[in-house]
């Protein structure tokens, strides 16, 4: 592999420090850059550039003024027009006739403005003109430019390419544009106006920016500062406080205040606080229930085979079938773990297939009441009608069977469970089919009915081995009816039992 360059080491090592930066240092940087930039924009507009701004305003206004009085051509209006305009916008005015043979006929003058050019009695008359045939062949408008000579006391021409010198006092502007009246008169309006020098203006804004910019530089670092401060103590203290859920430490609140962000994080990490501790708690069951569900049975069948080793007379067929039902009670223990792994890793293929549920469960509770018949166990089937679903029979049965098998276990004393199967439709409308198991036990508490389903979960635990079951039975129930997409709940009743029940779909989804 090529050794890494200079250029990419450094750019490494820039990635590192910007994802070390803190939220604090981000912020103050955010604030002090955006801060420089607003300084930088008000110096530009306010003194570098407001020389400029002010004389592009002023050729702006000028011609401003010049399309409102085109507007007020033929008006009876246009004479007071133009005096309103010229008062408001600090022009000279000047709308002039000019004949064929040279001559010149003043319309309408309006003056507010010292020193105007256009209204200079030294003006030869005959220079309108020739200012006439100058804007005529420039497509009927020109701008010009002059600038005022102190020691002659006249305006001279001024290059419109200097337009923005600074080495210029005093600028005075003409614009001039050429309209008809009504009457077919060609008429010559002209419009001047003065930019002054800004130099006192410029002096006075710079002292008052220095001013600004202290001023803003002092707020940046205090707002910056508070800020920061605000928004990194709460994450400085989650941070510490999920160090110590990562050690295990189930007792740490993060319940903040401030941001709506930040809270909301706090109450996420609440959430995951609780179900850590809720999977930690399981996981110490987990092991107990492991533990003591393969400890026991190994223990008799090793102690029981030890017996029968070393007493002849112990060598009976009721020791063997102790040996046997230990080692059913094992595989069966084993075989659950390993099914529900596969259901939950999604390991397992579904075959659904159309089939006679009714039929099915009269041959499953026949078949059962026969091998519980030595316990006095029974098993009543409610079944008034044929129904028929789309399921996989393998894992229907699966699930019945671990129903039926939980439902024995806790079963009152009159040791009968009844089985109902009824038509239904599921929340969307669908049809399926119900199947309920009904037991006669001790029921089970409201705030335990959410947690029947977990692996390993067991609502008494103080039940006698022979009465235990593994603890995997109902996840396995909930893991199969999720994979075929049908339905599972319970209803109890504390004192008087409990109805487990799945619902099946009917028909072949489309």
């Amino acid at each position: 592999m090529a050794a890494e360059s200079k250029r990419e080491r450094l750019l490494r090592r820039h990635r590192e420090r910007q994802s070390r930066a803190s939220i604090r240092g981000r912020l103050f940087s955010g604030f002090a850059l955006f801060s420089v930039i607003l300084i930088a924009v008000l110096w530009l507009c306010q003194v570098v550039f407001l020389e400029e701004i002010y004389k592009v305003t002023k050729i702006g206004e000028i011609r401003s003024a010049a399309r409102e009085l085109r507007a007020q051509v033929g008006s009876e209006h246009l004479e007071e027009k133009a005096k309103e305009i010229a008062e408001q916008k600090s022009v000279c005015i000047s709308v002039l006739l000019i004949g064929q043979d040279g001559s010149v006929q003043t319309l309408i003058s309006a003056d507010s403005v010292a020193r105007c050019l256009i209204h200079n009695p030294k003006i030869n008359p005959h220079s309108f003109y020739e200012l006439y045939q100058l804007v005529k062949s420039k497509g009927g408008s020109e701008l010009q430019h002059y600038r005022y000579d102190f020691e002659r006391q006249a305006y001279l021409a001024y290059p419109y390419t200097t337009v923005f010198d600074r080495t210029v006092d005093e600028q005075s502007i003409v614009y001039t544009t050429l309209i008809t009246d009504d009457l077919g008169n060609e008429l010559m309006v002209m419009l001047n106006s003065v930019i002054s020098p800004v130099d006192a203006t410029v002096n006075t804004l710079r002292s008052l920016l220095f001013a600004i910019t202290a001023l803003m530089i002092l707020l940046t670092v205090v707002l910056a500062l508070v800020l920061s401060g605000r928004i990194s103590r709460p994450l400085i203290a989650l941070n510490e406080k999920a160090k110590r859920l990562a050690g295990s430490d189930y007792s740490v609140d993060f319940t903040s205040h401030g941001y709506r962000e930040i809270s909301e994080l706090g109450q996420t990490l609440n959430a995951a606080e609780a179900e850590l501790s809720k999977v930690d708690r399981l996981k110490t069951e987990l092991i107990a229930n492991i533990s003591h569900d393969l400890r026991t049975p190994l223990t008799l069948i090793s102690g029981y085979a030890e017996v029968m080793r070393d007493i002849p007379d112990e060598n009976t067929p009721e020791n063997l079938q102790i040996i046997i039902d230990e080692a059913g009670r094992l595989s069966s223990f084993v075989n659950q773990i390993l099914d529900l792994s596969k259901l939950q890793s999604g390991a397992v293929a579904l075959n659904p297939e159309s089939y006679d549920l009714s039929g099915f469960l009269t041959d499953s509770i026949a078949r059962y009441n026969k091998l519980l018949a030595s316990k006095e166990y029974r098993l009543l089937l409610d079944a008034p009608e044929q129904i028929t679903v789309f399921a996989d029979r393998i894992r229907v049965e699966q699930v019945f069977y671990n129903l039926l098998s939980n439902a024995i276990t806790h079963t009152g004393s009159d040791k009968t469970v009844h089985v109902a199967l009824r038509r239904v439709s599921d929340p969307s409308g669908a049809p399926a089919a119900r199947i309920c198991v009904i037991d006669s036990g001790e029921g089970i508490e409201a705030d335990k009915l959410s947690s029947i389903w977990d692996r390993y979960y067991k609502v008494d635990k103080v039940h006698k081995r022979a009465q235990m079951g593994s603890g995997l039975g109902l996840s396995i129930v909930k893991a199969i009816m999720e994979q075929i997409g049908g339905a599972y709940g319970v209803e109890s009743t504390p004192g008087k039992g409990s109805c487990f029940w799945v619902e099946i779909p009917l028909k072949r989804e489309q």
